[in-house]
């Protein structure tokens, strides 16, 4: 029997337009169980008497497979955002649904790019979808950033992503660090990113 994320991931791939074969190779499962499962919308009942309870995780799978389309397969943040939406299992649970979906490493050794000690941090914002908050549909955002050297991270659930906000948050992390890095990364964001032509960028000020 299929575990979930193996379902899942065949139904992924044959939307990217993979052939039956080529997804046999890849999963393992020969290509009578691909057609099999393609075919079916659901996921397969589990055989015998006994009623299986439904998974702590399934409220939160149509949320994570967004993220994994999005190209999102660290385990550590896509716990730390199903948890402040409300997930209370444990890390064991997502691991086996995202495993199906994580590329497999190169057999060739690559080297880690190293920064010294308080040079750089990366900067992104995350999306969490919709959540009512006072009475109000309203999106929620996590604003994350990573130190280069030590990898630590400070992460913050916000309602918006404007000046304001991004500049409160990296306060927030610059306290929380008990330091401010000499660069900051950015992926070309609206908030600090003015204009971006292949002979200029210009950024806001406030940066």
């Amino acid at each position: 029997m299929l575990k979930d994320g193996e379902f899942f991931m065949i139904r992924e791939l044959h939307q990217k337009g993979w052939t039956q074969t080529a997804i046999a190779e890849e999963t393992g499962f020969d290509r009578k169980t691909i057609r099999k499962y393609i075919q079916q919308n659901k996921l397969p009942k589990r055989k015998g008497n006994v009623k299986s309870k439904g998974s702590k995780l399934d409220p939160y799978k149509e949320y994570l497979l967004k993220r994994l389309k999005e190209g999102t397969t660290n385990c550590v943040v896509l716990l730390e955002e199903i948890q402040s939406m409300g997930y209370d299992g444990q890390m064991t649970i997502l691991r086996e649904f995202i495993s199906p979906f994580r590329e497999k490493p190169n057999k060739q050794s690559s080297i880690r790019f190293e920064t010294p000690p308080g040079k750089q941090a990366q900067m992104d914002w995350g999306e969490l979808g919709e959540r009512v908050v006072d009475g109000k549909k309203q999106k929620l955002y996590v604003f994350v950033i990573v130190l280069g050297y030590s990898r630590m991270k400070y992460m913050e659930i916000t309602t918006s992503m404007n000046m304001e906000q991004l500049m409160k948050c990296h306060m927030n992390a610059f306290s929380y660090f008990n330091g401010v890095p000499s660069q900051i990364l950015y992926d070309n964001m609206k908030t600090v990113v003015i204009k971006h032509s292949p002979t200029e960028i210009s950024i806001q000020s406030k940066v």
